[in-house]
């Protein structure tokens, strides 16, 4: 199996530092409690609360608590992904993300702090997917807090708010960036070749031994190398250093600057392997498998392998 283990993980690796933003940085892909008590109330930032049950939470929790001035979002029932071709947890069309954000008070103006619940790296995986989307349609004032909700509140003096904020609908255009985003065909075209292919996913379901219920065939996509979602985060919702990651990707002898795409099955772990490419290492090679194994897996002229 070509991924290191959880314990060298947290033996080796330290928190995300140089991508997290202090309260006087600029737009930056991580940003941390001192940014957010910075920013409240700020009129052209948007905390934009997306926790959901991947984190144990729903929308009751943010009504029992959020971060002041934060709007609502349930990254899994509002309309970030839908179901395209038969393929679940795809980009929704253009102009329904479009109507999505607006309708959450964001315009191109605004900067977008995201908020998961901060407990795991599936949860975390809420917000790089919501970031990703946003890159997609073209927006880049947009920033993860780092650790999530737990994190900020897990500081004491931090100001925390009840009850419900309903946002003033913006008008909110995108300017997609297909750069970022990879189909079935691209990743048929990088077999053999120089391009990266991350497999995101658990071990079990990297090997075949296990696999998503609604994948077809188990195993992975010939020639990727896994990088577990899990060692992408310390302490359930914070990224690991940029030289932590550097050495993951080096371990299973991926280059950082070169072509890369990320899956898993359908894309939302998918997003912390973009995320840790591009935004925390930079390179700008790096892309997504939207439809990931459950598209591959579908397409029976597709190879698998299992490992």
């Amino acid at each position: 199996m070509r991924a290191l283990t959880a314990i060298a993980v947290l033996l080796l690796w330290t928190v995300a530092g140089a991508a997290r933003g202090n309260a006087d940085g600029d737009v930056t892909p991580l940003v941390d409690a001192a940014w957010v008590k910075a920013h409240v109330g700020q009129p052209d930032t948007v905390f934009l609360d997306i926790r959901n049950k991947l984190g144990g939470d729903s929308e009751a929790s943010y009504r029992e608590g959020h971060i002041p001035g934060a709007v609502y979002s349930d990254y899994l029932s509002a309309g970030w992904r839908s179901t395209v071709d038969g393929v679940p947890g795809q980009l929704p069309p253009v102009e329904s993300l479009e109507s999505l954000i607006g309708d959450l008070g964001i315009g191109n103006d605004s900067h977008v702090a995201i908020v998961a619940s901060g407990v795991s790296a599936l949860d975390m995986g809420s917000a790089t997917r919501v970031y990703w989307t946003f890159k997609v349609l073209g927006h880049d004032k947009v920033s993860i807090l780092d650790g999530g909700y737990r994190a900020y509140a897990a500081e004491a003096g931090n100001a925390v708010e009840t009850g419900w904020n309903a946002p003033s609908p913006r008008t909110f255009k995108a300017a997609f960036r297909p750069e970022l985003v990879a189909d079935y065909r691209d990743v048929q075209a990088a077999l053999g070749s120089q391009t990266a292919l991350l497999d995101m996913r658990p071990p079990a379901q990297y090997s075949g031994e296990q696999a998503h219920p609604a994948a077809k065939r188990p195993g992975t996509i010939p020639g990727a190398v896994n990088v577990p979602e899990s060692q992408v985060t310390v302490d359930g919702g914070r990224f690991v250093s940029a030289d932590g990651l550097r050495a993951l990707l080096e371990k299973v002898g991926v280059k950082t600057d070169g072509e890369a795409i990320s899956f898993c099955n359908t894309g939302h772990w998918a997003t912390l392997g973009w995320f840790a490419e591009s935004e925390i290492l930079g390179n700008k090679k790096a892309k997504v498998y939207d439809g990931s194994m459950v598209d591959w897996s579908a397409r029976e002229e597709l190879p698998i392998q299992s490992n």
